[in-house]
């Protein structure tokens, strides 16, 4: 029992943590009188401050979509979710209110554009990676990381927690350059754990003064989303890199 009081303790301080520190509005509203809570016990003015801070988390979200926001219903949904009661819609009535949604909610287009672009891509590096994967030259790893060594080097082998000095050139596999460090005139210094994981893996296979090439599918590049303005969502990536200094 003791438990149980110290946790929902625990859950009510934080909430009227969060609510002390909403920034204060010059212009305060005042309830209509048809909407009169009653809060004379400490544990009705708690569980009041718990659905405030509900109600300012949810109405943010509203603002921000052109969701068609019924109050009444909302709150309706809340209690008889509170005292157990089952959802009153059928699992079709669901994903049918939720699909139309959907539909009226321009950030669901973006998303759906999105997956679209990134299928397009993945598909493509995925394929270049099949062909690429056979050449002689080419190993690849468990993770399905390529490489190629164009120079092997002669000093140690960096860890992930190594700060590296490397210079470097990116491309896509149609061979557009996105970045590189050789363009700039200077070679660039990076902690070797805080970079893609294609990256942070393949390096490790190197040492100084080695230079590779890495075929780095998109789960161990950026993913499924954009990165700058020249890489596309689920792009496969092709870096160059000359591995000058380990710190």
């Amino acid at each position: 029992m003791m438990q149980r009081l110290s946790v929902l303790l625990m859950c009510l301080i934080f909430v009227v943590s969060a609510y002390t520190q909403q920034p204060k509005s010059d212009a305060k509203k005042t309830m209509p009188k048809k909407k009169t809570i009653s809060l004379k016990s400490n544990e009705d003015k708690m569980s009041y401050l718990s659905g405030y801070d509900l109600g300012l988390k949810v109405g943010s979200n509203v603002k921000s979509s052109n969701f068609p926001f019924r109050t009444a219903a909302f709150v309706g949904g809340i209690t008889e979710a509170l005292e157990g009661f089952d959802n009153r819609l059928t699992p079709e009535e669901i994903q049918h209110v939720v699909e139309i949604f959907q539909k009226m909610n321009p950030q669901a287009d973006d998303q759906k554009k999105l997956a679209g672009i990134s299928a397009k891509y993945k598909k493509e590096g995925e394929e270049f990676l099949v062909v690429n994967g056979k050449k002689d030259s080419v190993k690849t790893t468990a993770s399905g990381l390529q490489y190629k060594i164009l120079r092997e080097g002669t000093g140690k082998s960096p860890m992930d927690t190594n700060t590296v000095t490397v210079h470097y050139r990116g491309r896509l596999i149609n061979g557009v350059i996105f970045d590189e460090s050789y363009g700039r005139g200077e070679p660039t210094s990076f902690r070797l754990n805080q970079v893609i994981r294609g990256w942070t893996e393949g390096l490790q296979l190197m040492k100084e003064g080695a230079k590779y090439e890495f075929y780095i599918p998109n789960n161990l590049a950026y993913g499924e989303q954009p990165a700058g303005q020249l890489i596309p969502p689920g792009s496969t990536l092709i870096f160059e890199v000359e591995l000058i200094a380990i710190q």
